[in-house]
């Protein structure tokens, strides 16, 4: 399951997961070839992820200059096992966000909460879906907790499962399922209150 996670982006961009997995091993071995072909294939999604984590461009490059810089540093130490290569990078990406908002003072960790019940979640999320459809949701999720954020740009944006985005945010599946509940519960509500808005305005 996790290789063919680990290709899931590669398959995008016409790399199967045989030749991530090879040009993983080249550039682990030093071959500079494989390391330019890994910053290529992955450039783009890790500067969009960091450019709407940050929000501006400047700190997004800088950023994405360091994950690359860190895979080079790091990348002998990566193990298929562990997590997809994607998941990898965008851990490396996740934390040195983390890193910019603590340095700036601008970003708090949400509380955990208890997971939801599965039958509630299910019955909310389909809801919210069918609501959201109907409006922009990068522009709805931008009004959500940084964390939430997170959970939700991870799996609808970057199209990460649950145990990938548990991976990236060093958070348990449990917590990402509570997150993107609560997430799109209050996008539901915002939904439910902007349609009550309009339905009232003469």
């Amino acid at each position: 399951m996790a290789n063919e996670a680990a290709g899931t982006t590669a398959l995008s961009r016409g790399v199967s997961t045989q030749e991530l997995r090879r040009l993983v091993e080249r550039a682990q071995q030093g071959d500079r070839d494989a390391l330019e072909d890994l910053y290529l294939l992955h450039f783009d999604r890790i500067y969009s992820y960091l450019h709407m984590s940050v929000g501006n461009r400047h700190d997004a490059e800088d950023l994405t200059t360091q994950v690359f810089l860190k895979m080079l540093e790091s990348i002998r130490k990566f193990r298929w096992r562990s997590a997809p290569f994607s998941a990898w990078l965008f851990r490396i990406a996740h934390n040195l966000a983390m890193d910019h908002f603590r340095a700036n003072k601008r970003w708090q960790p949400e509380e955990e909460v208890p997971e939801p019940d599965p039958g509630e979640a299910s019955a909310a999320e389909e809801e919210a879906f069918q609501s959201i459809g109907r409006q922009s949701m990068l522009e709805l999720i931008q009004k959500l907790s940084h964390e939430q954020q997170q959970v939700l740009t991870l799996k609808f944006v970057f199209n990460f499962s649950n145990a990938e985005a548990a991976t990236i945010l060093d958070k348990t599946e449990g917590a990402i399922k509570s997150l993107q509940h609560r997430a799109l519960a209050s996008l539901h509500r915002q939904i439910a209150t902007s349609s009550e808005t309009a339905s009232q305005e003469p």
